[in-house]
């Protein structure tokens, strides 16, 4: 009897489907940490953070010079100078103890409190001194000029960054700023790779005559951490359903992950064996039994009491584009992200593609293209082989996406390039 053939879903429908069925709320509220911010770039922020305090706390200057009132200096210049009495000097990190009254001025370095009355700071270079009481301006300066204000940078109650952001260097600068030392954010999701197939073998075996070694261990694991998760790595499996069902339950109660990545065995020889597992697991079980997508087609998506479950496709190309279609998404939610694929990507740049690119309607095709700049445009040249050819991705630049309905893209179109990080 022949089997019938699996329905496929588009991208955007999977996407759907797989929201539907998790609580992404429910598991994020629990998944939360304190971390210092040493520890805290890429982080995504669980919490609002509000300034508690003015920055920097005080004026102060951003020039070598004098501290001034800038209504003695209205008029000055080389013919016509105005002459100002030296009161002080304050140097950085002291507190000002002087008040300048009309006629009067403080020598001041850069970074220093300005002192009371003064509200401008003239440049060393615009002054002569001319004893040690007595300075020479010769330009004016304006209110406030070379001088910033004690809430410039920031104002208290002032929302610096949302939950949900991620933190950059500039940002963990801004924490400190404000003595924020210790900051929540969301864990990172913990992501179980299994990789299986009776003729995969551990990357540092030698092979035999129809053993490969196994790759997609190793790429999976990378894009989990370049989605920032923490790749767990569990190795291979047999094509049993037994050990494999033992291997998944095993993950994800000895090693409380919160995704499960199977590699492999969503083909048509092996497909009914990660389908008989992936059903055995919790309800709701097997969401999604193929995908529009080229390369790609035999993905599965199951949810097995709120953990999600993907077999990807063996072939390493297929694996990392159906890993960035669904799995990267699922790990910025995780951590209380909206990002999807599909969406618009920063990371995108517009080229001229230099040959034809045949697509079949029905289906979202990934090109794998590589990208150079020639005479000041940027081109995307296809790099053609089969999706078990890793050297392909080694070569390509990036990926443009064919939609479901175009059937081909000429030679000479403008196309987006999804570029790998």
């Amino acid at each position: 009897m022949t089997k019938p053939l699996f329905k496929v879903s588009t991208p955007v429908e999977a996407i759907k489907v797989l929201k539907d069925h998790l609580d992404i709320q429910k598991i994020i509220q629990k998944n939360r940490e304190i971390v210092n911010i040493k520890d805290s770039l890429h982080r995504v922020l669980a919490e609002e953070i509000i300034s508690p305090c003015n920055l920097p706390g005080f004026n102060r200057s951003t020039m070598d010079g004098y501290a001034i009132r800038a209504e003695d200096s209205f008029g000055a210049s080389e013919s016509l100078p105005s002459y100002l009495k030296i009161i002080g000097e304050i140097k950085m990190g002291s507190k000002s103890e002087f008040k300048i009254n009309p006629g009067e001025a403080v020598k001041i370095s850069t970074g220093a409190m300005l002192p009371e009355g003064a509200n401008a700071v003239i440049m060393l270079e615009y002054t002569v001194l001319i004893d040690d009481t007595t300075v020479e301006l010769r330009r004016s300066v304006a209110p406030w000029e070379n001088i910033v204000r004690e809430d410039e940078d920031l104002k208290a109650g002032e929302v610096l960054l949302k939950e949900g952001y991620r933190l950059r260097p500039q940002d963990i600068g801004i924490l400190a700023g404000i003595g924020k030392i210790n900051i929540k954010v969301f864990k990172r999701p913990r992501v179980a790779i299994i990789s299986t197939g009776n003729e995969i073998i551990p990357a540092q075996d030698e092979p035999q005559i129809g053993e490969i070694r196994d790759i997609n261990l190793y790429t999976l694991g990378a894009c989990v951490e370049e989605a920032d998760g923490i790749p767990i790595y569990k190795g291979i499996i047999k094509d049993e359903v037994d050990l494999l069902e033992q291997e998944i339950r095993k993950t994800i109660k000895k090693d409380k992950v919160e995704v499960v990545i199977v590699s492999g065995g969503s083909s048509m020889g092996t497909r009914d064996i990660t389908l008989e597992v992936l059903n055995k697991l919790g309800k709701p079980g097997v969401l999604i039994h193929g995908v529009s997508v080229r390369p790609g087609k035999p993905t599965i998506i199951a949810v097995a009491n709120d953990k999600p479950i993907f077999g990807l496709p063996g072939h390493p190309v297929s694996s990392m584009i159906i890993f960035n279609l669904f799995v990267r998404p699922l790990i910025s939610w995780l951590q209380g992200g909206d990002y999807n694929y599909n969406s618009d990507n920063p990371k995108e740049v517009k080229a001229e593609l230099t040959c034809n690119v045949v697509s079949d309607s029905g289906r979202e095709d990934y090109v794998r293209v590589f990208m150079y700049k020639e005479k000041g445009k940027f081109y995307a040249e296809p790099v053609l082989g089969k999706s078990g050819l890793i050297s392909t991705m080694v070569r390509a630049s990036g990926l443009i996406k064919i939609g479901l309905n175009i059937e081909g893209i000429e030679k000479g179109s403008k196309v987006m390039v999804k570029l790998f990080n």
